[in-house]
Parts: C-alpha cells; structure tokens; sequence
C-alpha cells in the first residue's frame, strides 16, 4: 500500500517567535509515524509531499531520515491558506499514484483545520479526521480509530482516502545517524508551483506581550498567608 504523507514546514512554537526557527509540524510528524508504523507491519511505502520554499527541504529530509522513501516538494514562496494549499495538493494528487493520504489534522502556524477536508473534497475520496490510531484490514481497508467529541468512534474506510491525525496518535521517532545519513540518498522531486489566490488576506503577525513580572509576598507564612487573601479579594476580585 502506498501512503502519501502532506507534511509542512512551521515555526517553532516551543521557541521565542523572534527566532525564526522552522520545524516539522507536530501534527504532520504523527502522519508520518502512523504511515511508517503501519507500512512496517504489513509492507508498503511512504511518500511524502511539502509545499514551501526552498529552506523546507531540511524538513523534508528530517522526514526522509524518519524512514519515508520518498519526497516532493512543491517550489513556492507564496503565502498560501487552506483554500490555495488544498488546490495544489489536489492537482499534485490528479497525476499521483495514492492508496492513503495523510495529513495532520492542523498545522502549528495557523490551527485552521481545514485544508485535508478540502482536499478530500476535491479528490472525492472517502476521508476521516482527528485520527488517533490506525489500522489495516486486508489490501485496501483503513480502520481509523478518530477521537469525536462524545468519545472514540471506530470507521471503516475503502481505498483510496484521506486521514488527518492527531498527535495524540503516538510518540514521533527520533531519526537515528544512520537514517539521517541514507536520508540524503532518497529520492526528492521537486518542481516550482503557482499557487490560485488564497480566500484569506494576512495583514500582519506579531509575537505575543509579555508576562507582567509575579508579586512575591515578604513575611512569616502566616503574614504571607493573609497578604495573599488580601490581594485575591481587593485586586484580582477571584474571592
């Protein structure tokens, strides 16, 4: 079985904005362990797909080194949303071979959520969300384990079709020395792409303010005791 894997380069929202580091997108990691997990337990390969500029290829080789087989990156410095990101995967996916297509449920950078049910949309394929386990029955059944807002629910879905995960699926592997060396032979596809305009305008991004600096209450335990009772009740209203 072949799984695609849409993967996406994202800043670092563990670090200071300011720094400009750029990750794998938590959500995305996910995919690509539930499609390595599941291709090592019944065969199959993972192919992976990023749409960015030309910086996102270390990402896509830190995929690579995670075990995938192969890559392609889609060329564009373009700013794109959901709409303009399920577009171009669509027109990649029309001329791709495909059994499962992965995503993550969301991306770290905006959290919208949207781009794999519209994908799916436009492939016409059979689709599930918030996946947190998966599983093969036979040669082209998917059993997706998704958490709804009442609970688990269980689907049964036919390939080809599309999953977005969670990252409470599982535990992402860390790539070995040894993956990371022969990630640097896998294939990589790229080609550049013109991206339809997007449905969402961006007018600016900044970084969040800062903390107030915390009071500390001098005193015996007792003494400190009572200030905090004070200061809960007369400034901060919570008593």
């Amino acid at each position: 079985m072949k799984f695609c894997v849409c993967i996406k380069q994202v800043p670092d929202v563990a670090a200071n904005v300011q720094t400009g580091r750029m990750v794998l997108n938590a959500y995305d990691a996910s995919a690509v362990e539930a499609a390595l997990a599941l291709t090592e337990a019944h065969g199959g390969e993972v192919h992976l797909v990023l749409i960015g500029p030309d910086m996102a290829k270390e990402t896509i080789r830190k995929a690579l080194a995670m075990g995938a087989h192969e890559a392609t990156h889609l060329v564009t410095t373009a700013a794109l949303d959901s709409h303009a990101v399920s577009r171009l995967l669509a027109a990649h996916f029309s001329e791709a071979e495909y059994d499962v297509i992965l995503t993550g449920k969301q991306s770290q950078d905006t959290d919208a959520g949207l781009a794999g049910g519209m994908l799916a949309e436009h492939l016409g394929c059979a689709y599930a969300t918030n996946a947190v386990g998966l599983d093969l029955e036979g040669d082209s059944t998917v059993v997706v384990t998704r958490q709804g807002d009442a609970g688990q629910e269980i689907l049964a879905l036919q390939a080809p079709c599309l999953v977005t995960c969670s990252n409470d699926m599982n535990d992402p592997r860390i790539p070995s020395l040894k993956g990371i060396m022969a990630s640097k032979k896998k294939p990589l596809h790229e080609r550049e792409v013109t991206p339809e305009a997007g449905r969402t305008e961006l007018h600016s991004t900044y970084a969040p303010p800062g903390r107030e600096p915390g009071i500390k209450i001098e005193g015996e335990p007792t003494e400190q005791a009572g200030e905090l009772v004070r200061l809960l009740q007369d400034e901060a209203g919570v008593l």
